[in-house]
């Protein structure tokens, strides 16, 4: 299995052709999934005792199997959070992939990670926290997110009072889904601030003030959204910044999909407060243009994340030799082993320069301010909320939430576009509505227009 023979340069020619036609492709398919009955019939036993070889194998993934899934840079892909790596990060990955990186310790990956720390020093330079703030890249926001709060923990028990204690975080209704997630694997509690919109420090202020004494010892942390995922809802990032300063509270803020409009030089602005965070979640796999998995966790003291997160074992000893001595990203997250992520992202910012992810940015935002213009004037569909940031919620008059459903695997069928409703509050109670996210700056307003008329 490892060595170079006939077979495996032929195979390399395959997959490299494959990756060159697939990097080039101006608009790829739109697949059309299947379920697993179906796969298993068009495929059959792909693992075997004797294996069916390298030809067939990747004969039924890019002849079958690539056809049931869908592209996240397809232009007309605007659902979830979608994606739009470059080029050259793509190209980057398959790099990082062949090179065969440990990413855990500088012993075993000191260029690899030097380059990471490269493209971490820009984006910590975006966020506005002062000298001595760093981080790591992690799997996503979820990997990210539990490591801010594990560290917000650890540090919270710092005070003997509080060992044994089960802590309470709070956040929004609003807020990412990966928090209730993290919360559970900690085993802390999460009580809401019930709103769909930004959460405001006074909100927050109410919700600490009706605590009992007992509660309010729990309280440990405080999670704001740097731009929602269903709206693009940006907190209070200014007032909650204060606030958890006064109370005493870890302040992190989850912009794991809105933090990439960081490198907007017009929107920027919007995050005012930010740099009052202890913890910030951004995805550059997400607005910033790397391929998956490329999450991202900051910390204004990474030093305190270095004492919830080292691991101890007789095979890491040699990593404390000064021989070995550097940036051991393992310290500062949940992951020992891990690749090197942030490689994609690195070579594509050296290759391309700031300037360009920062229009790139600019031009998501563009496109959803375009598409609530195209909404305004069209009679059958109305905004339920301006734009903000990439997204764009907005509802079909007369439809209901199995219309929506019908009309998103409708368009998914025909290969056309990939568009899913949401739930949003909408005078206190939750409405099935459309929504949009622009990420690819190859969306055009035809691919809008043309999406809006697939609602008629």
């Amino acid at each position: 299995m490892h060595k170079v023979d006939f077979e495996m340069v032929e195979m390399t020619l395959d997959v490299m052709k494959y990756a060159i036609g697939r990097l080039t492709h101006p608009s790829p398919e739109l697949g059309k999934p299947k379920n697993e009955a179906e796969l298993k019939a068009l495929v059959g036993e792909t693992i075997t005792p004797l294996g069916i070889g390298g030809e067939k194998a990747f004969n039924l993934f890019k002849d079958v199997l690539i056809k049931a899934t869908v592209p996240i840079d397809h232009p007309r892909h605007l659902a979830f959070v979608p994606a739009s790596p470059t080029k050259a990060a793509v190209m980057f990955d398959l790099v990082t992939s062949a090179s065969s990186i440990h990413g855990a310790y500088w012993m075993e990956g000191a260029g690899g990670i030097f380059c990471e720390n490269e493209a971490m020093k820009w984006l910590v330079s975006l966020t506005g926290l002062p000298e001595g703030a760093f981080g790591v890249f992690t799997s996503g926001g979820t990997a990210a997110n539990l490591s801010a709060m594990v560290t917000a923990r650890e540090f919270w028990r710092k005070d003997p009072s509080n060992r044994g204690k089960k802590g309470i975080v709070i956040t929004s209704s609003g807020a990412h889904s990966s928090v209730k997630a993290m919360a559970k694997v900690i085993d802390c509690d999460v009580l809401l601030v019930e709103t769909e919109e930004e959460m405001t420090s006074k909100a927050l202020k109410e919700k600490i003030t009706s605590l009992d004494p007992q509660e309010r010892q729990r309280l440990f942390a405080v999670v704001a959204t740097g731009g929602t995922t269903n709206a693009g809802i940006i907190d209070d990032l200014f007032g909650i910044g204060d606030l958890c300063q006064e109370e005493n509270l870890w302040f992190h803020v989850d912009a794991a999909y809105g933090g990439g409009a960081l490198a907007s030089k017009t929107a920027r602005s919007l995050f005012k407060g930010l740099e009052k965070a202890d913890s910030i979640t951004i995805d550059p796999h997400k607005w910033l243009f790397s391929p998956y998995d490329c999450g991202a966790i900051l910390y204004r003291e990474p030093e305190l994340a270095k004492e919830a997160h080292s691991q101890e074992g007789s095979y890491l000893e040699i990593f404390n030799d000064d021989g070995a001595r550097g940036f051991n990203p393992s310290d500062y997250q949940i992951q020992l082993t891990r690749r090197v992520r942030g490689l994609p992202l690195w070579f594509s910012l050296a290759m391309h320069g700031t300037d360009k992810y920062s229009w790139a940015v600019d031009r998501g935002i563009e496109l959803a301010n375009l598409a609530g213009e195209l909404i305004t004037k069209n009679p059958l569909v109305e905004l339920v909320r301006e734009p903000s940031l990439s997204c764009v919620v907005f509802r079909r008059l007369g439809w209901s939430s199995e219309d929506y459903t019908k009309w998103t695997y409708k368009n998914q069928r025909e290969g056309f576009a990939l568009v899913t409703p949401t739930k949003f509050k909408v005078q206190g109670e939750y409405e099935t509505v459309a929504r949009f996210c622009f990420i690819n700056p190859a969306t055009t307003e035809e691919d809008i227009s043309m999406i809006l008329a697939s609602m008629e």
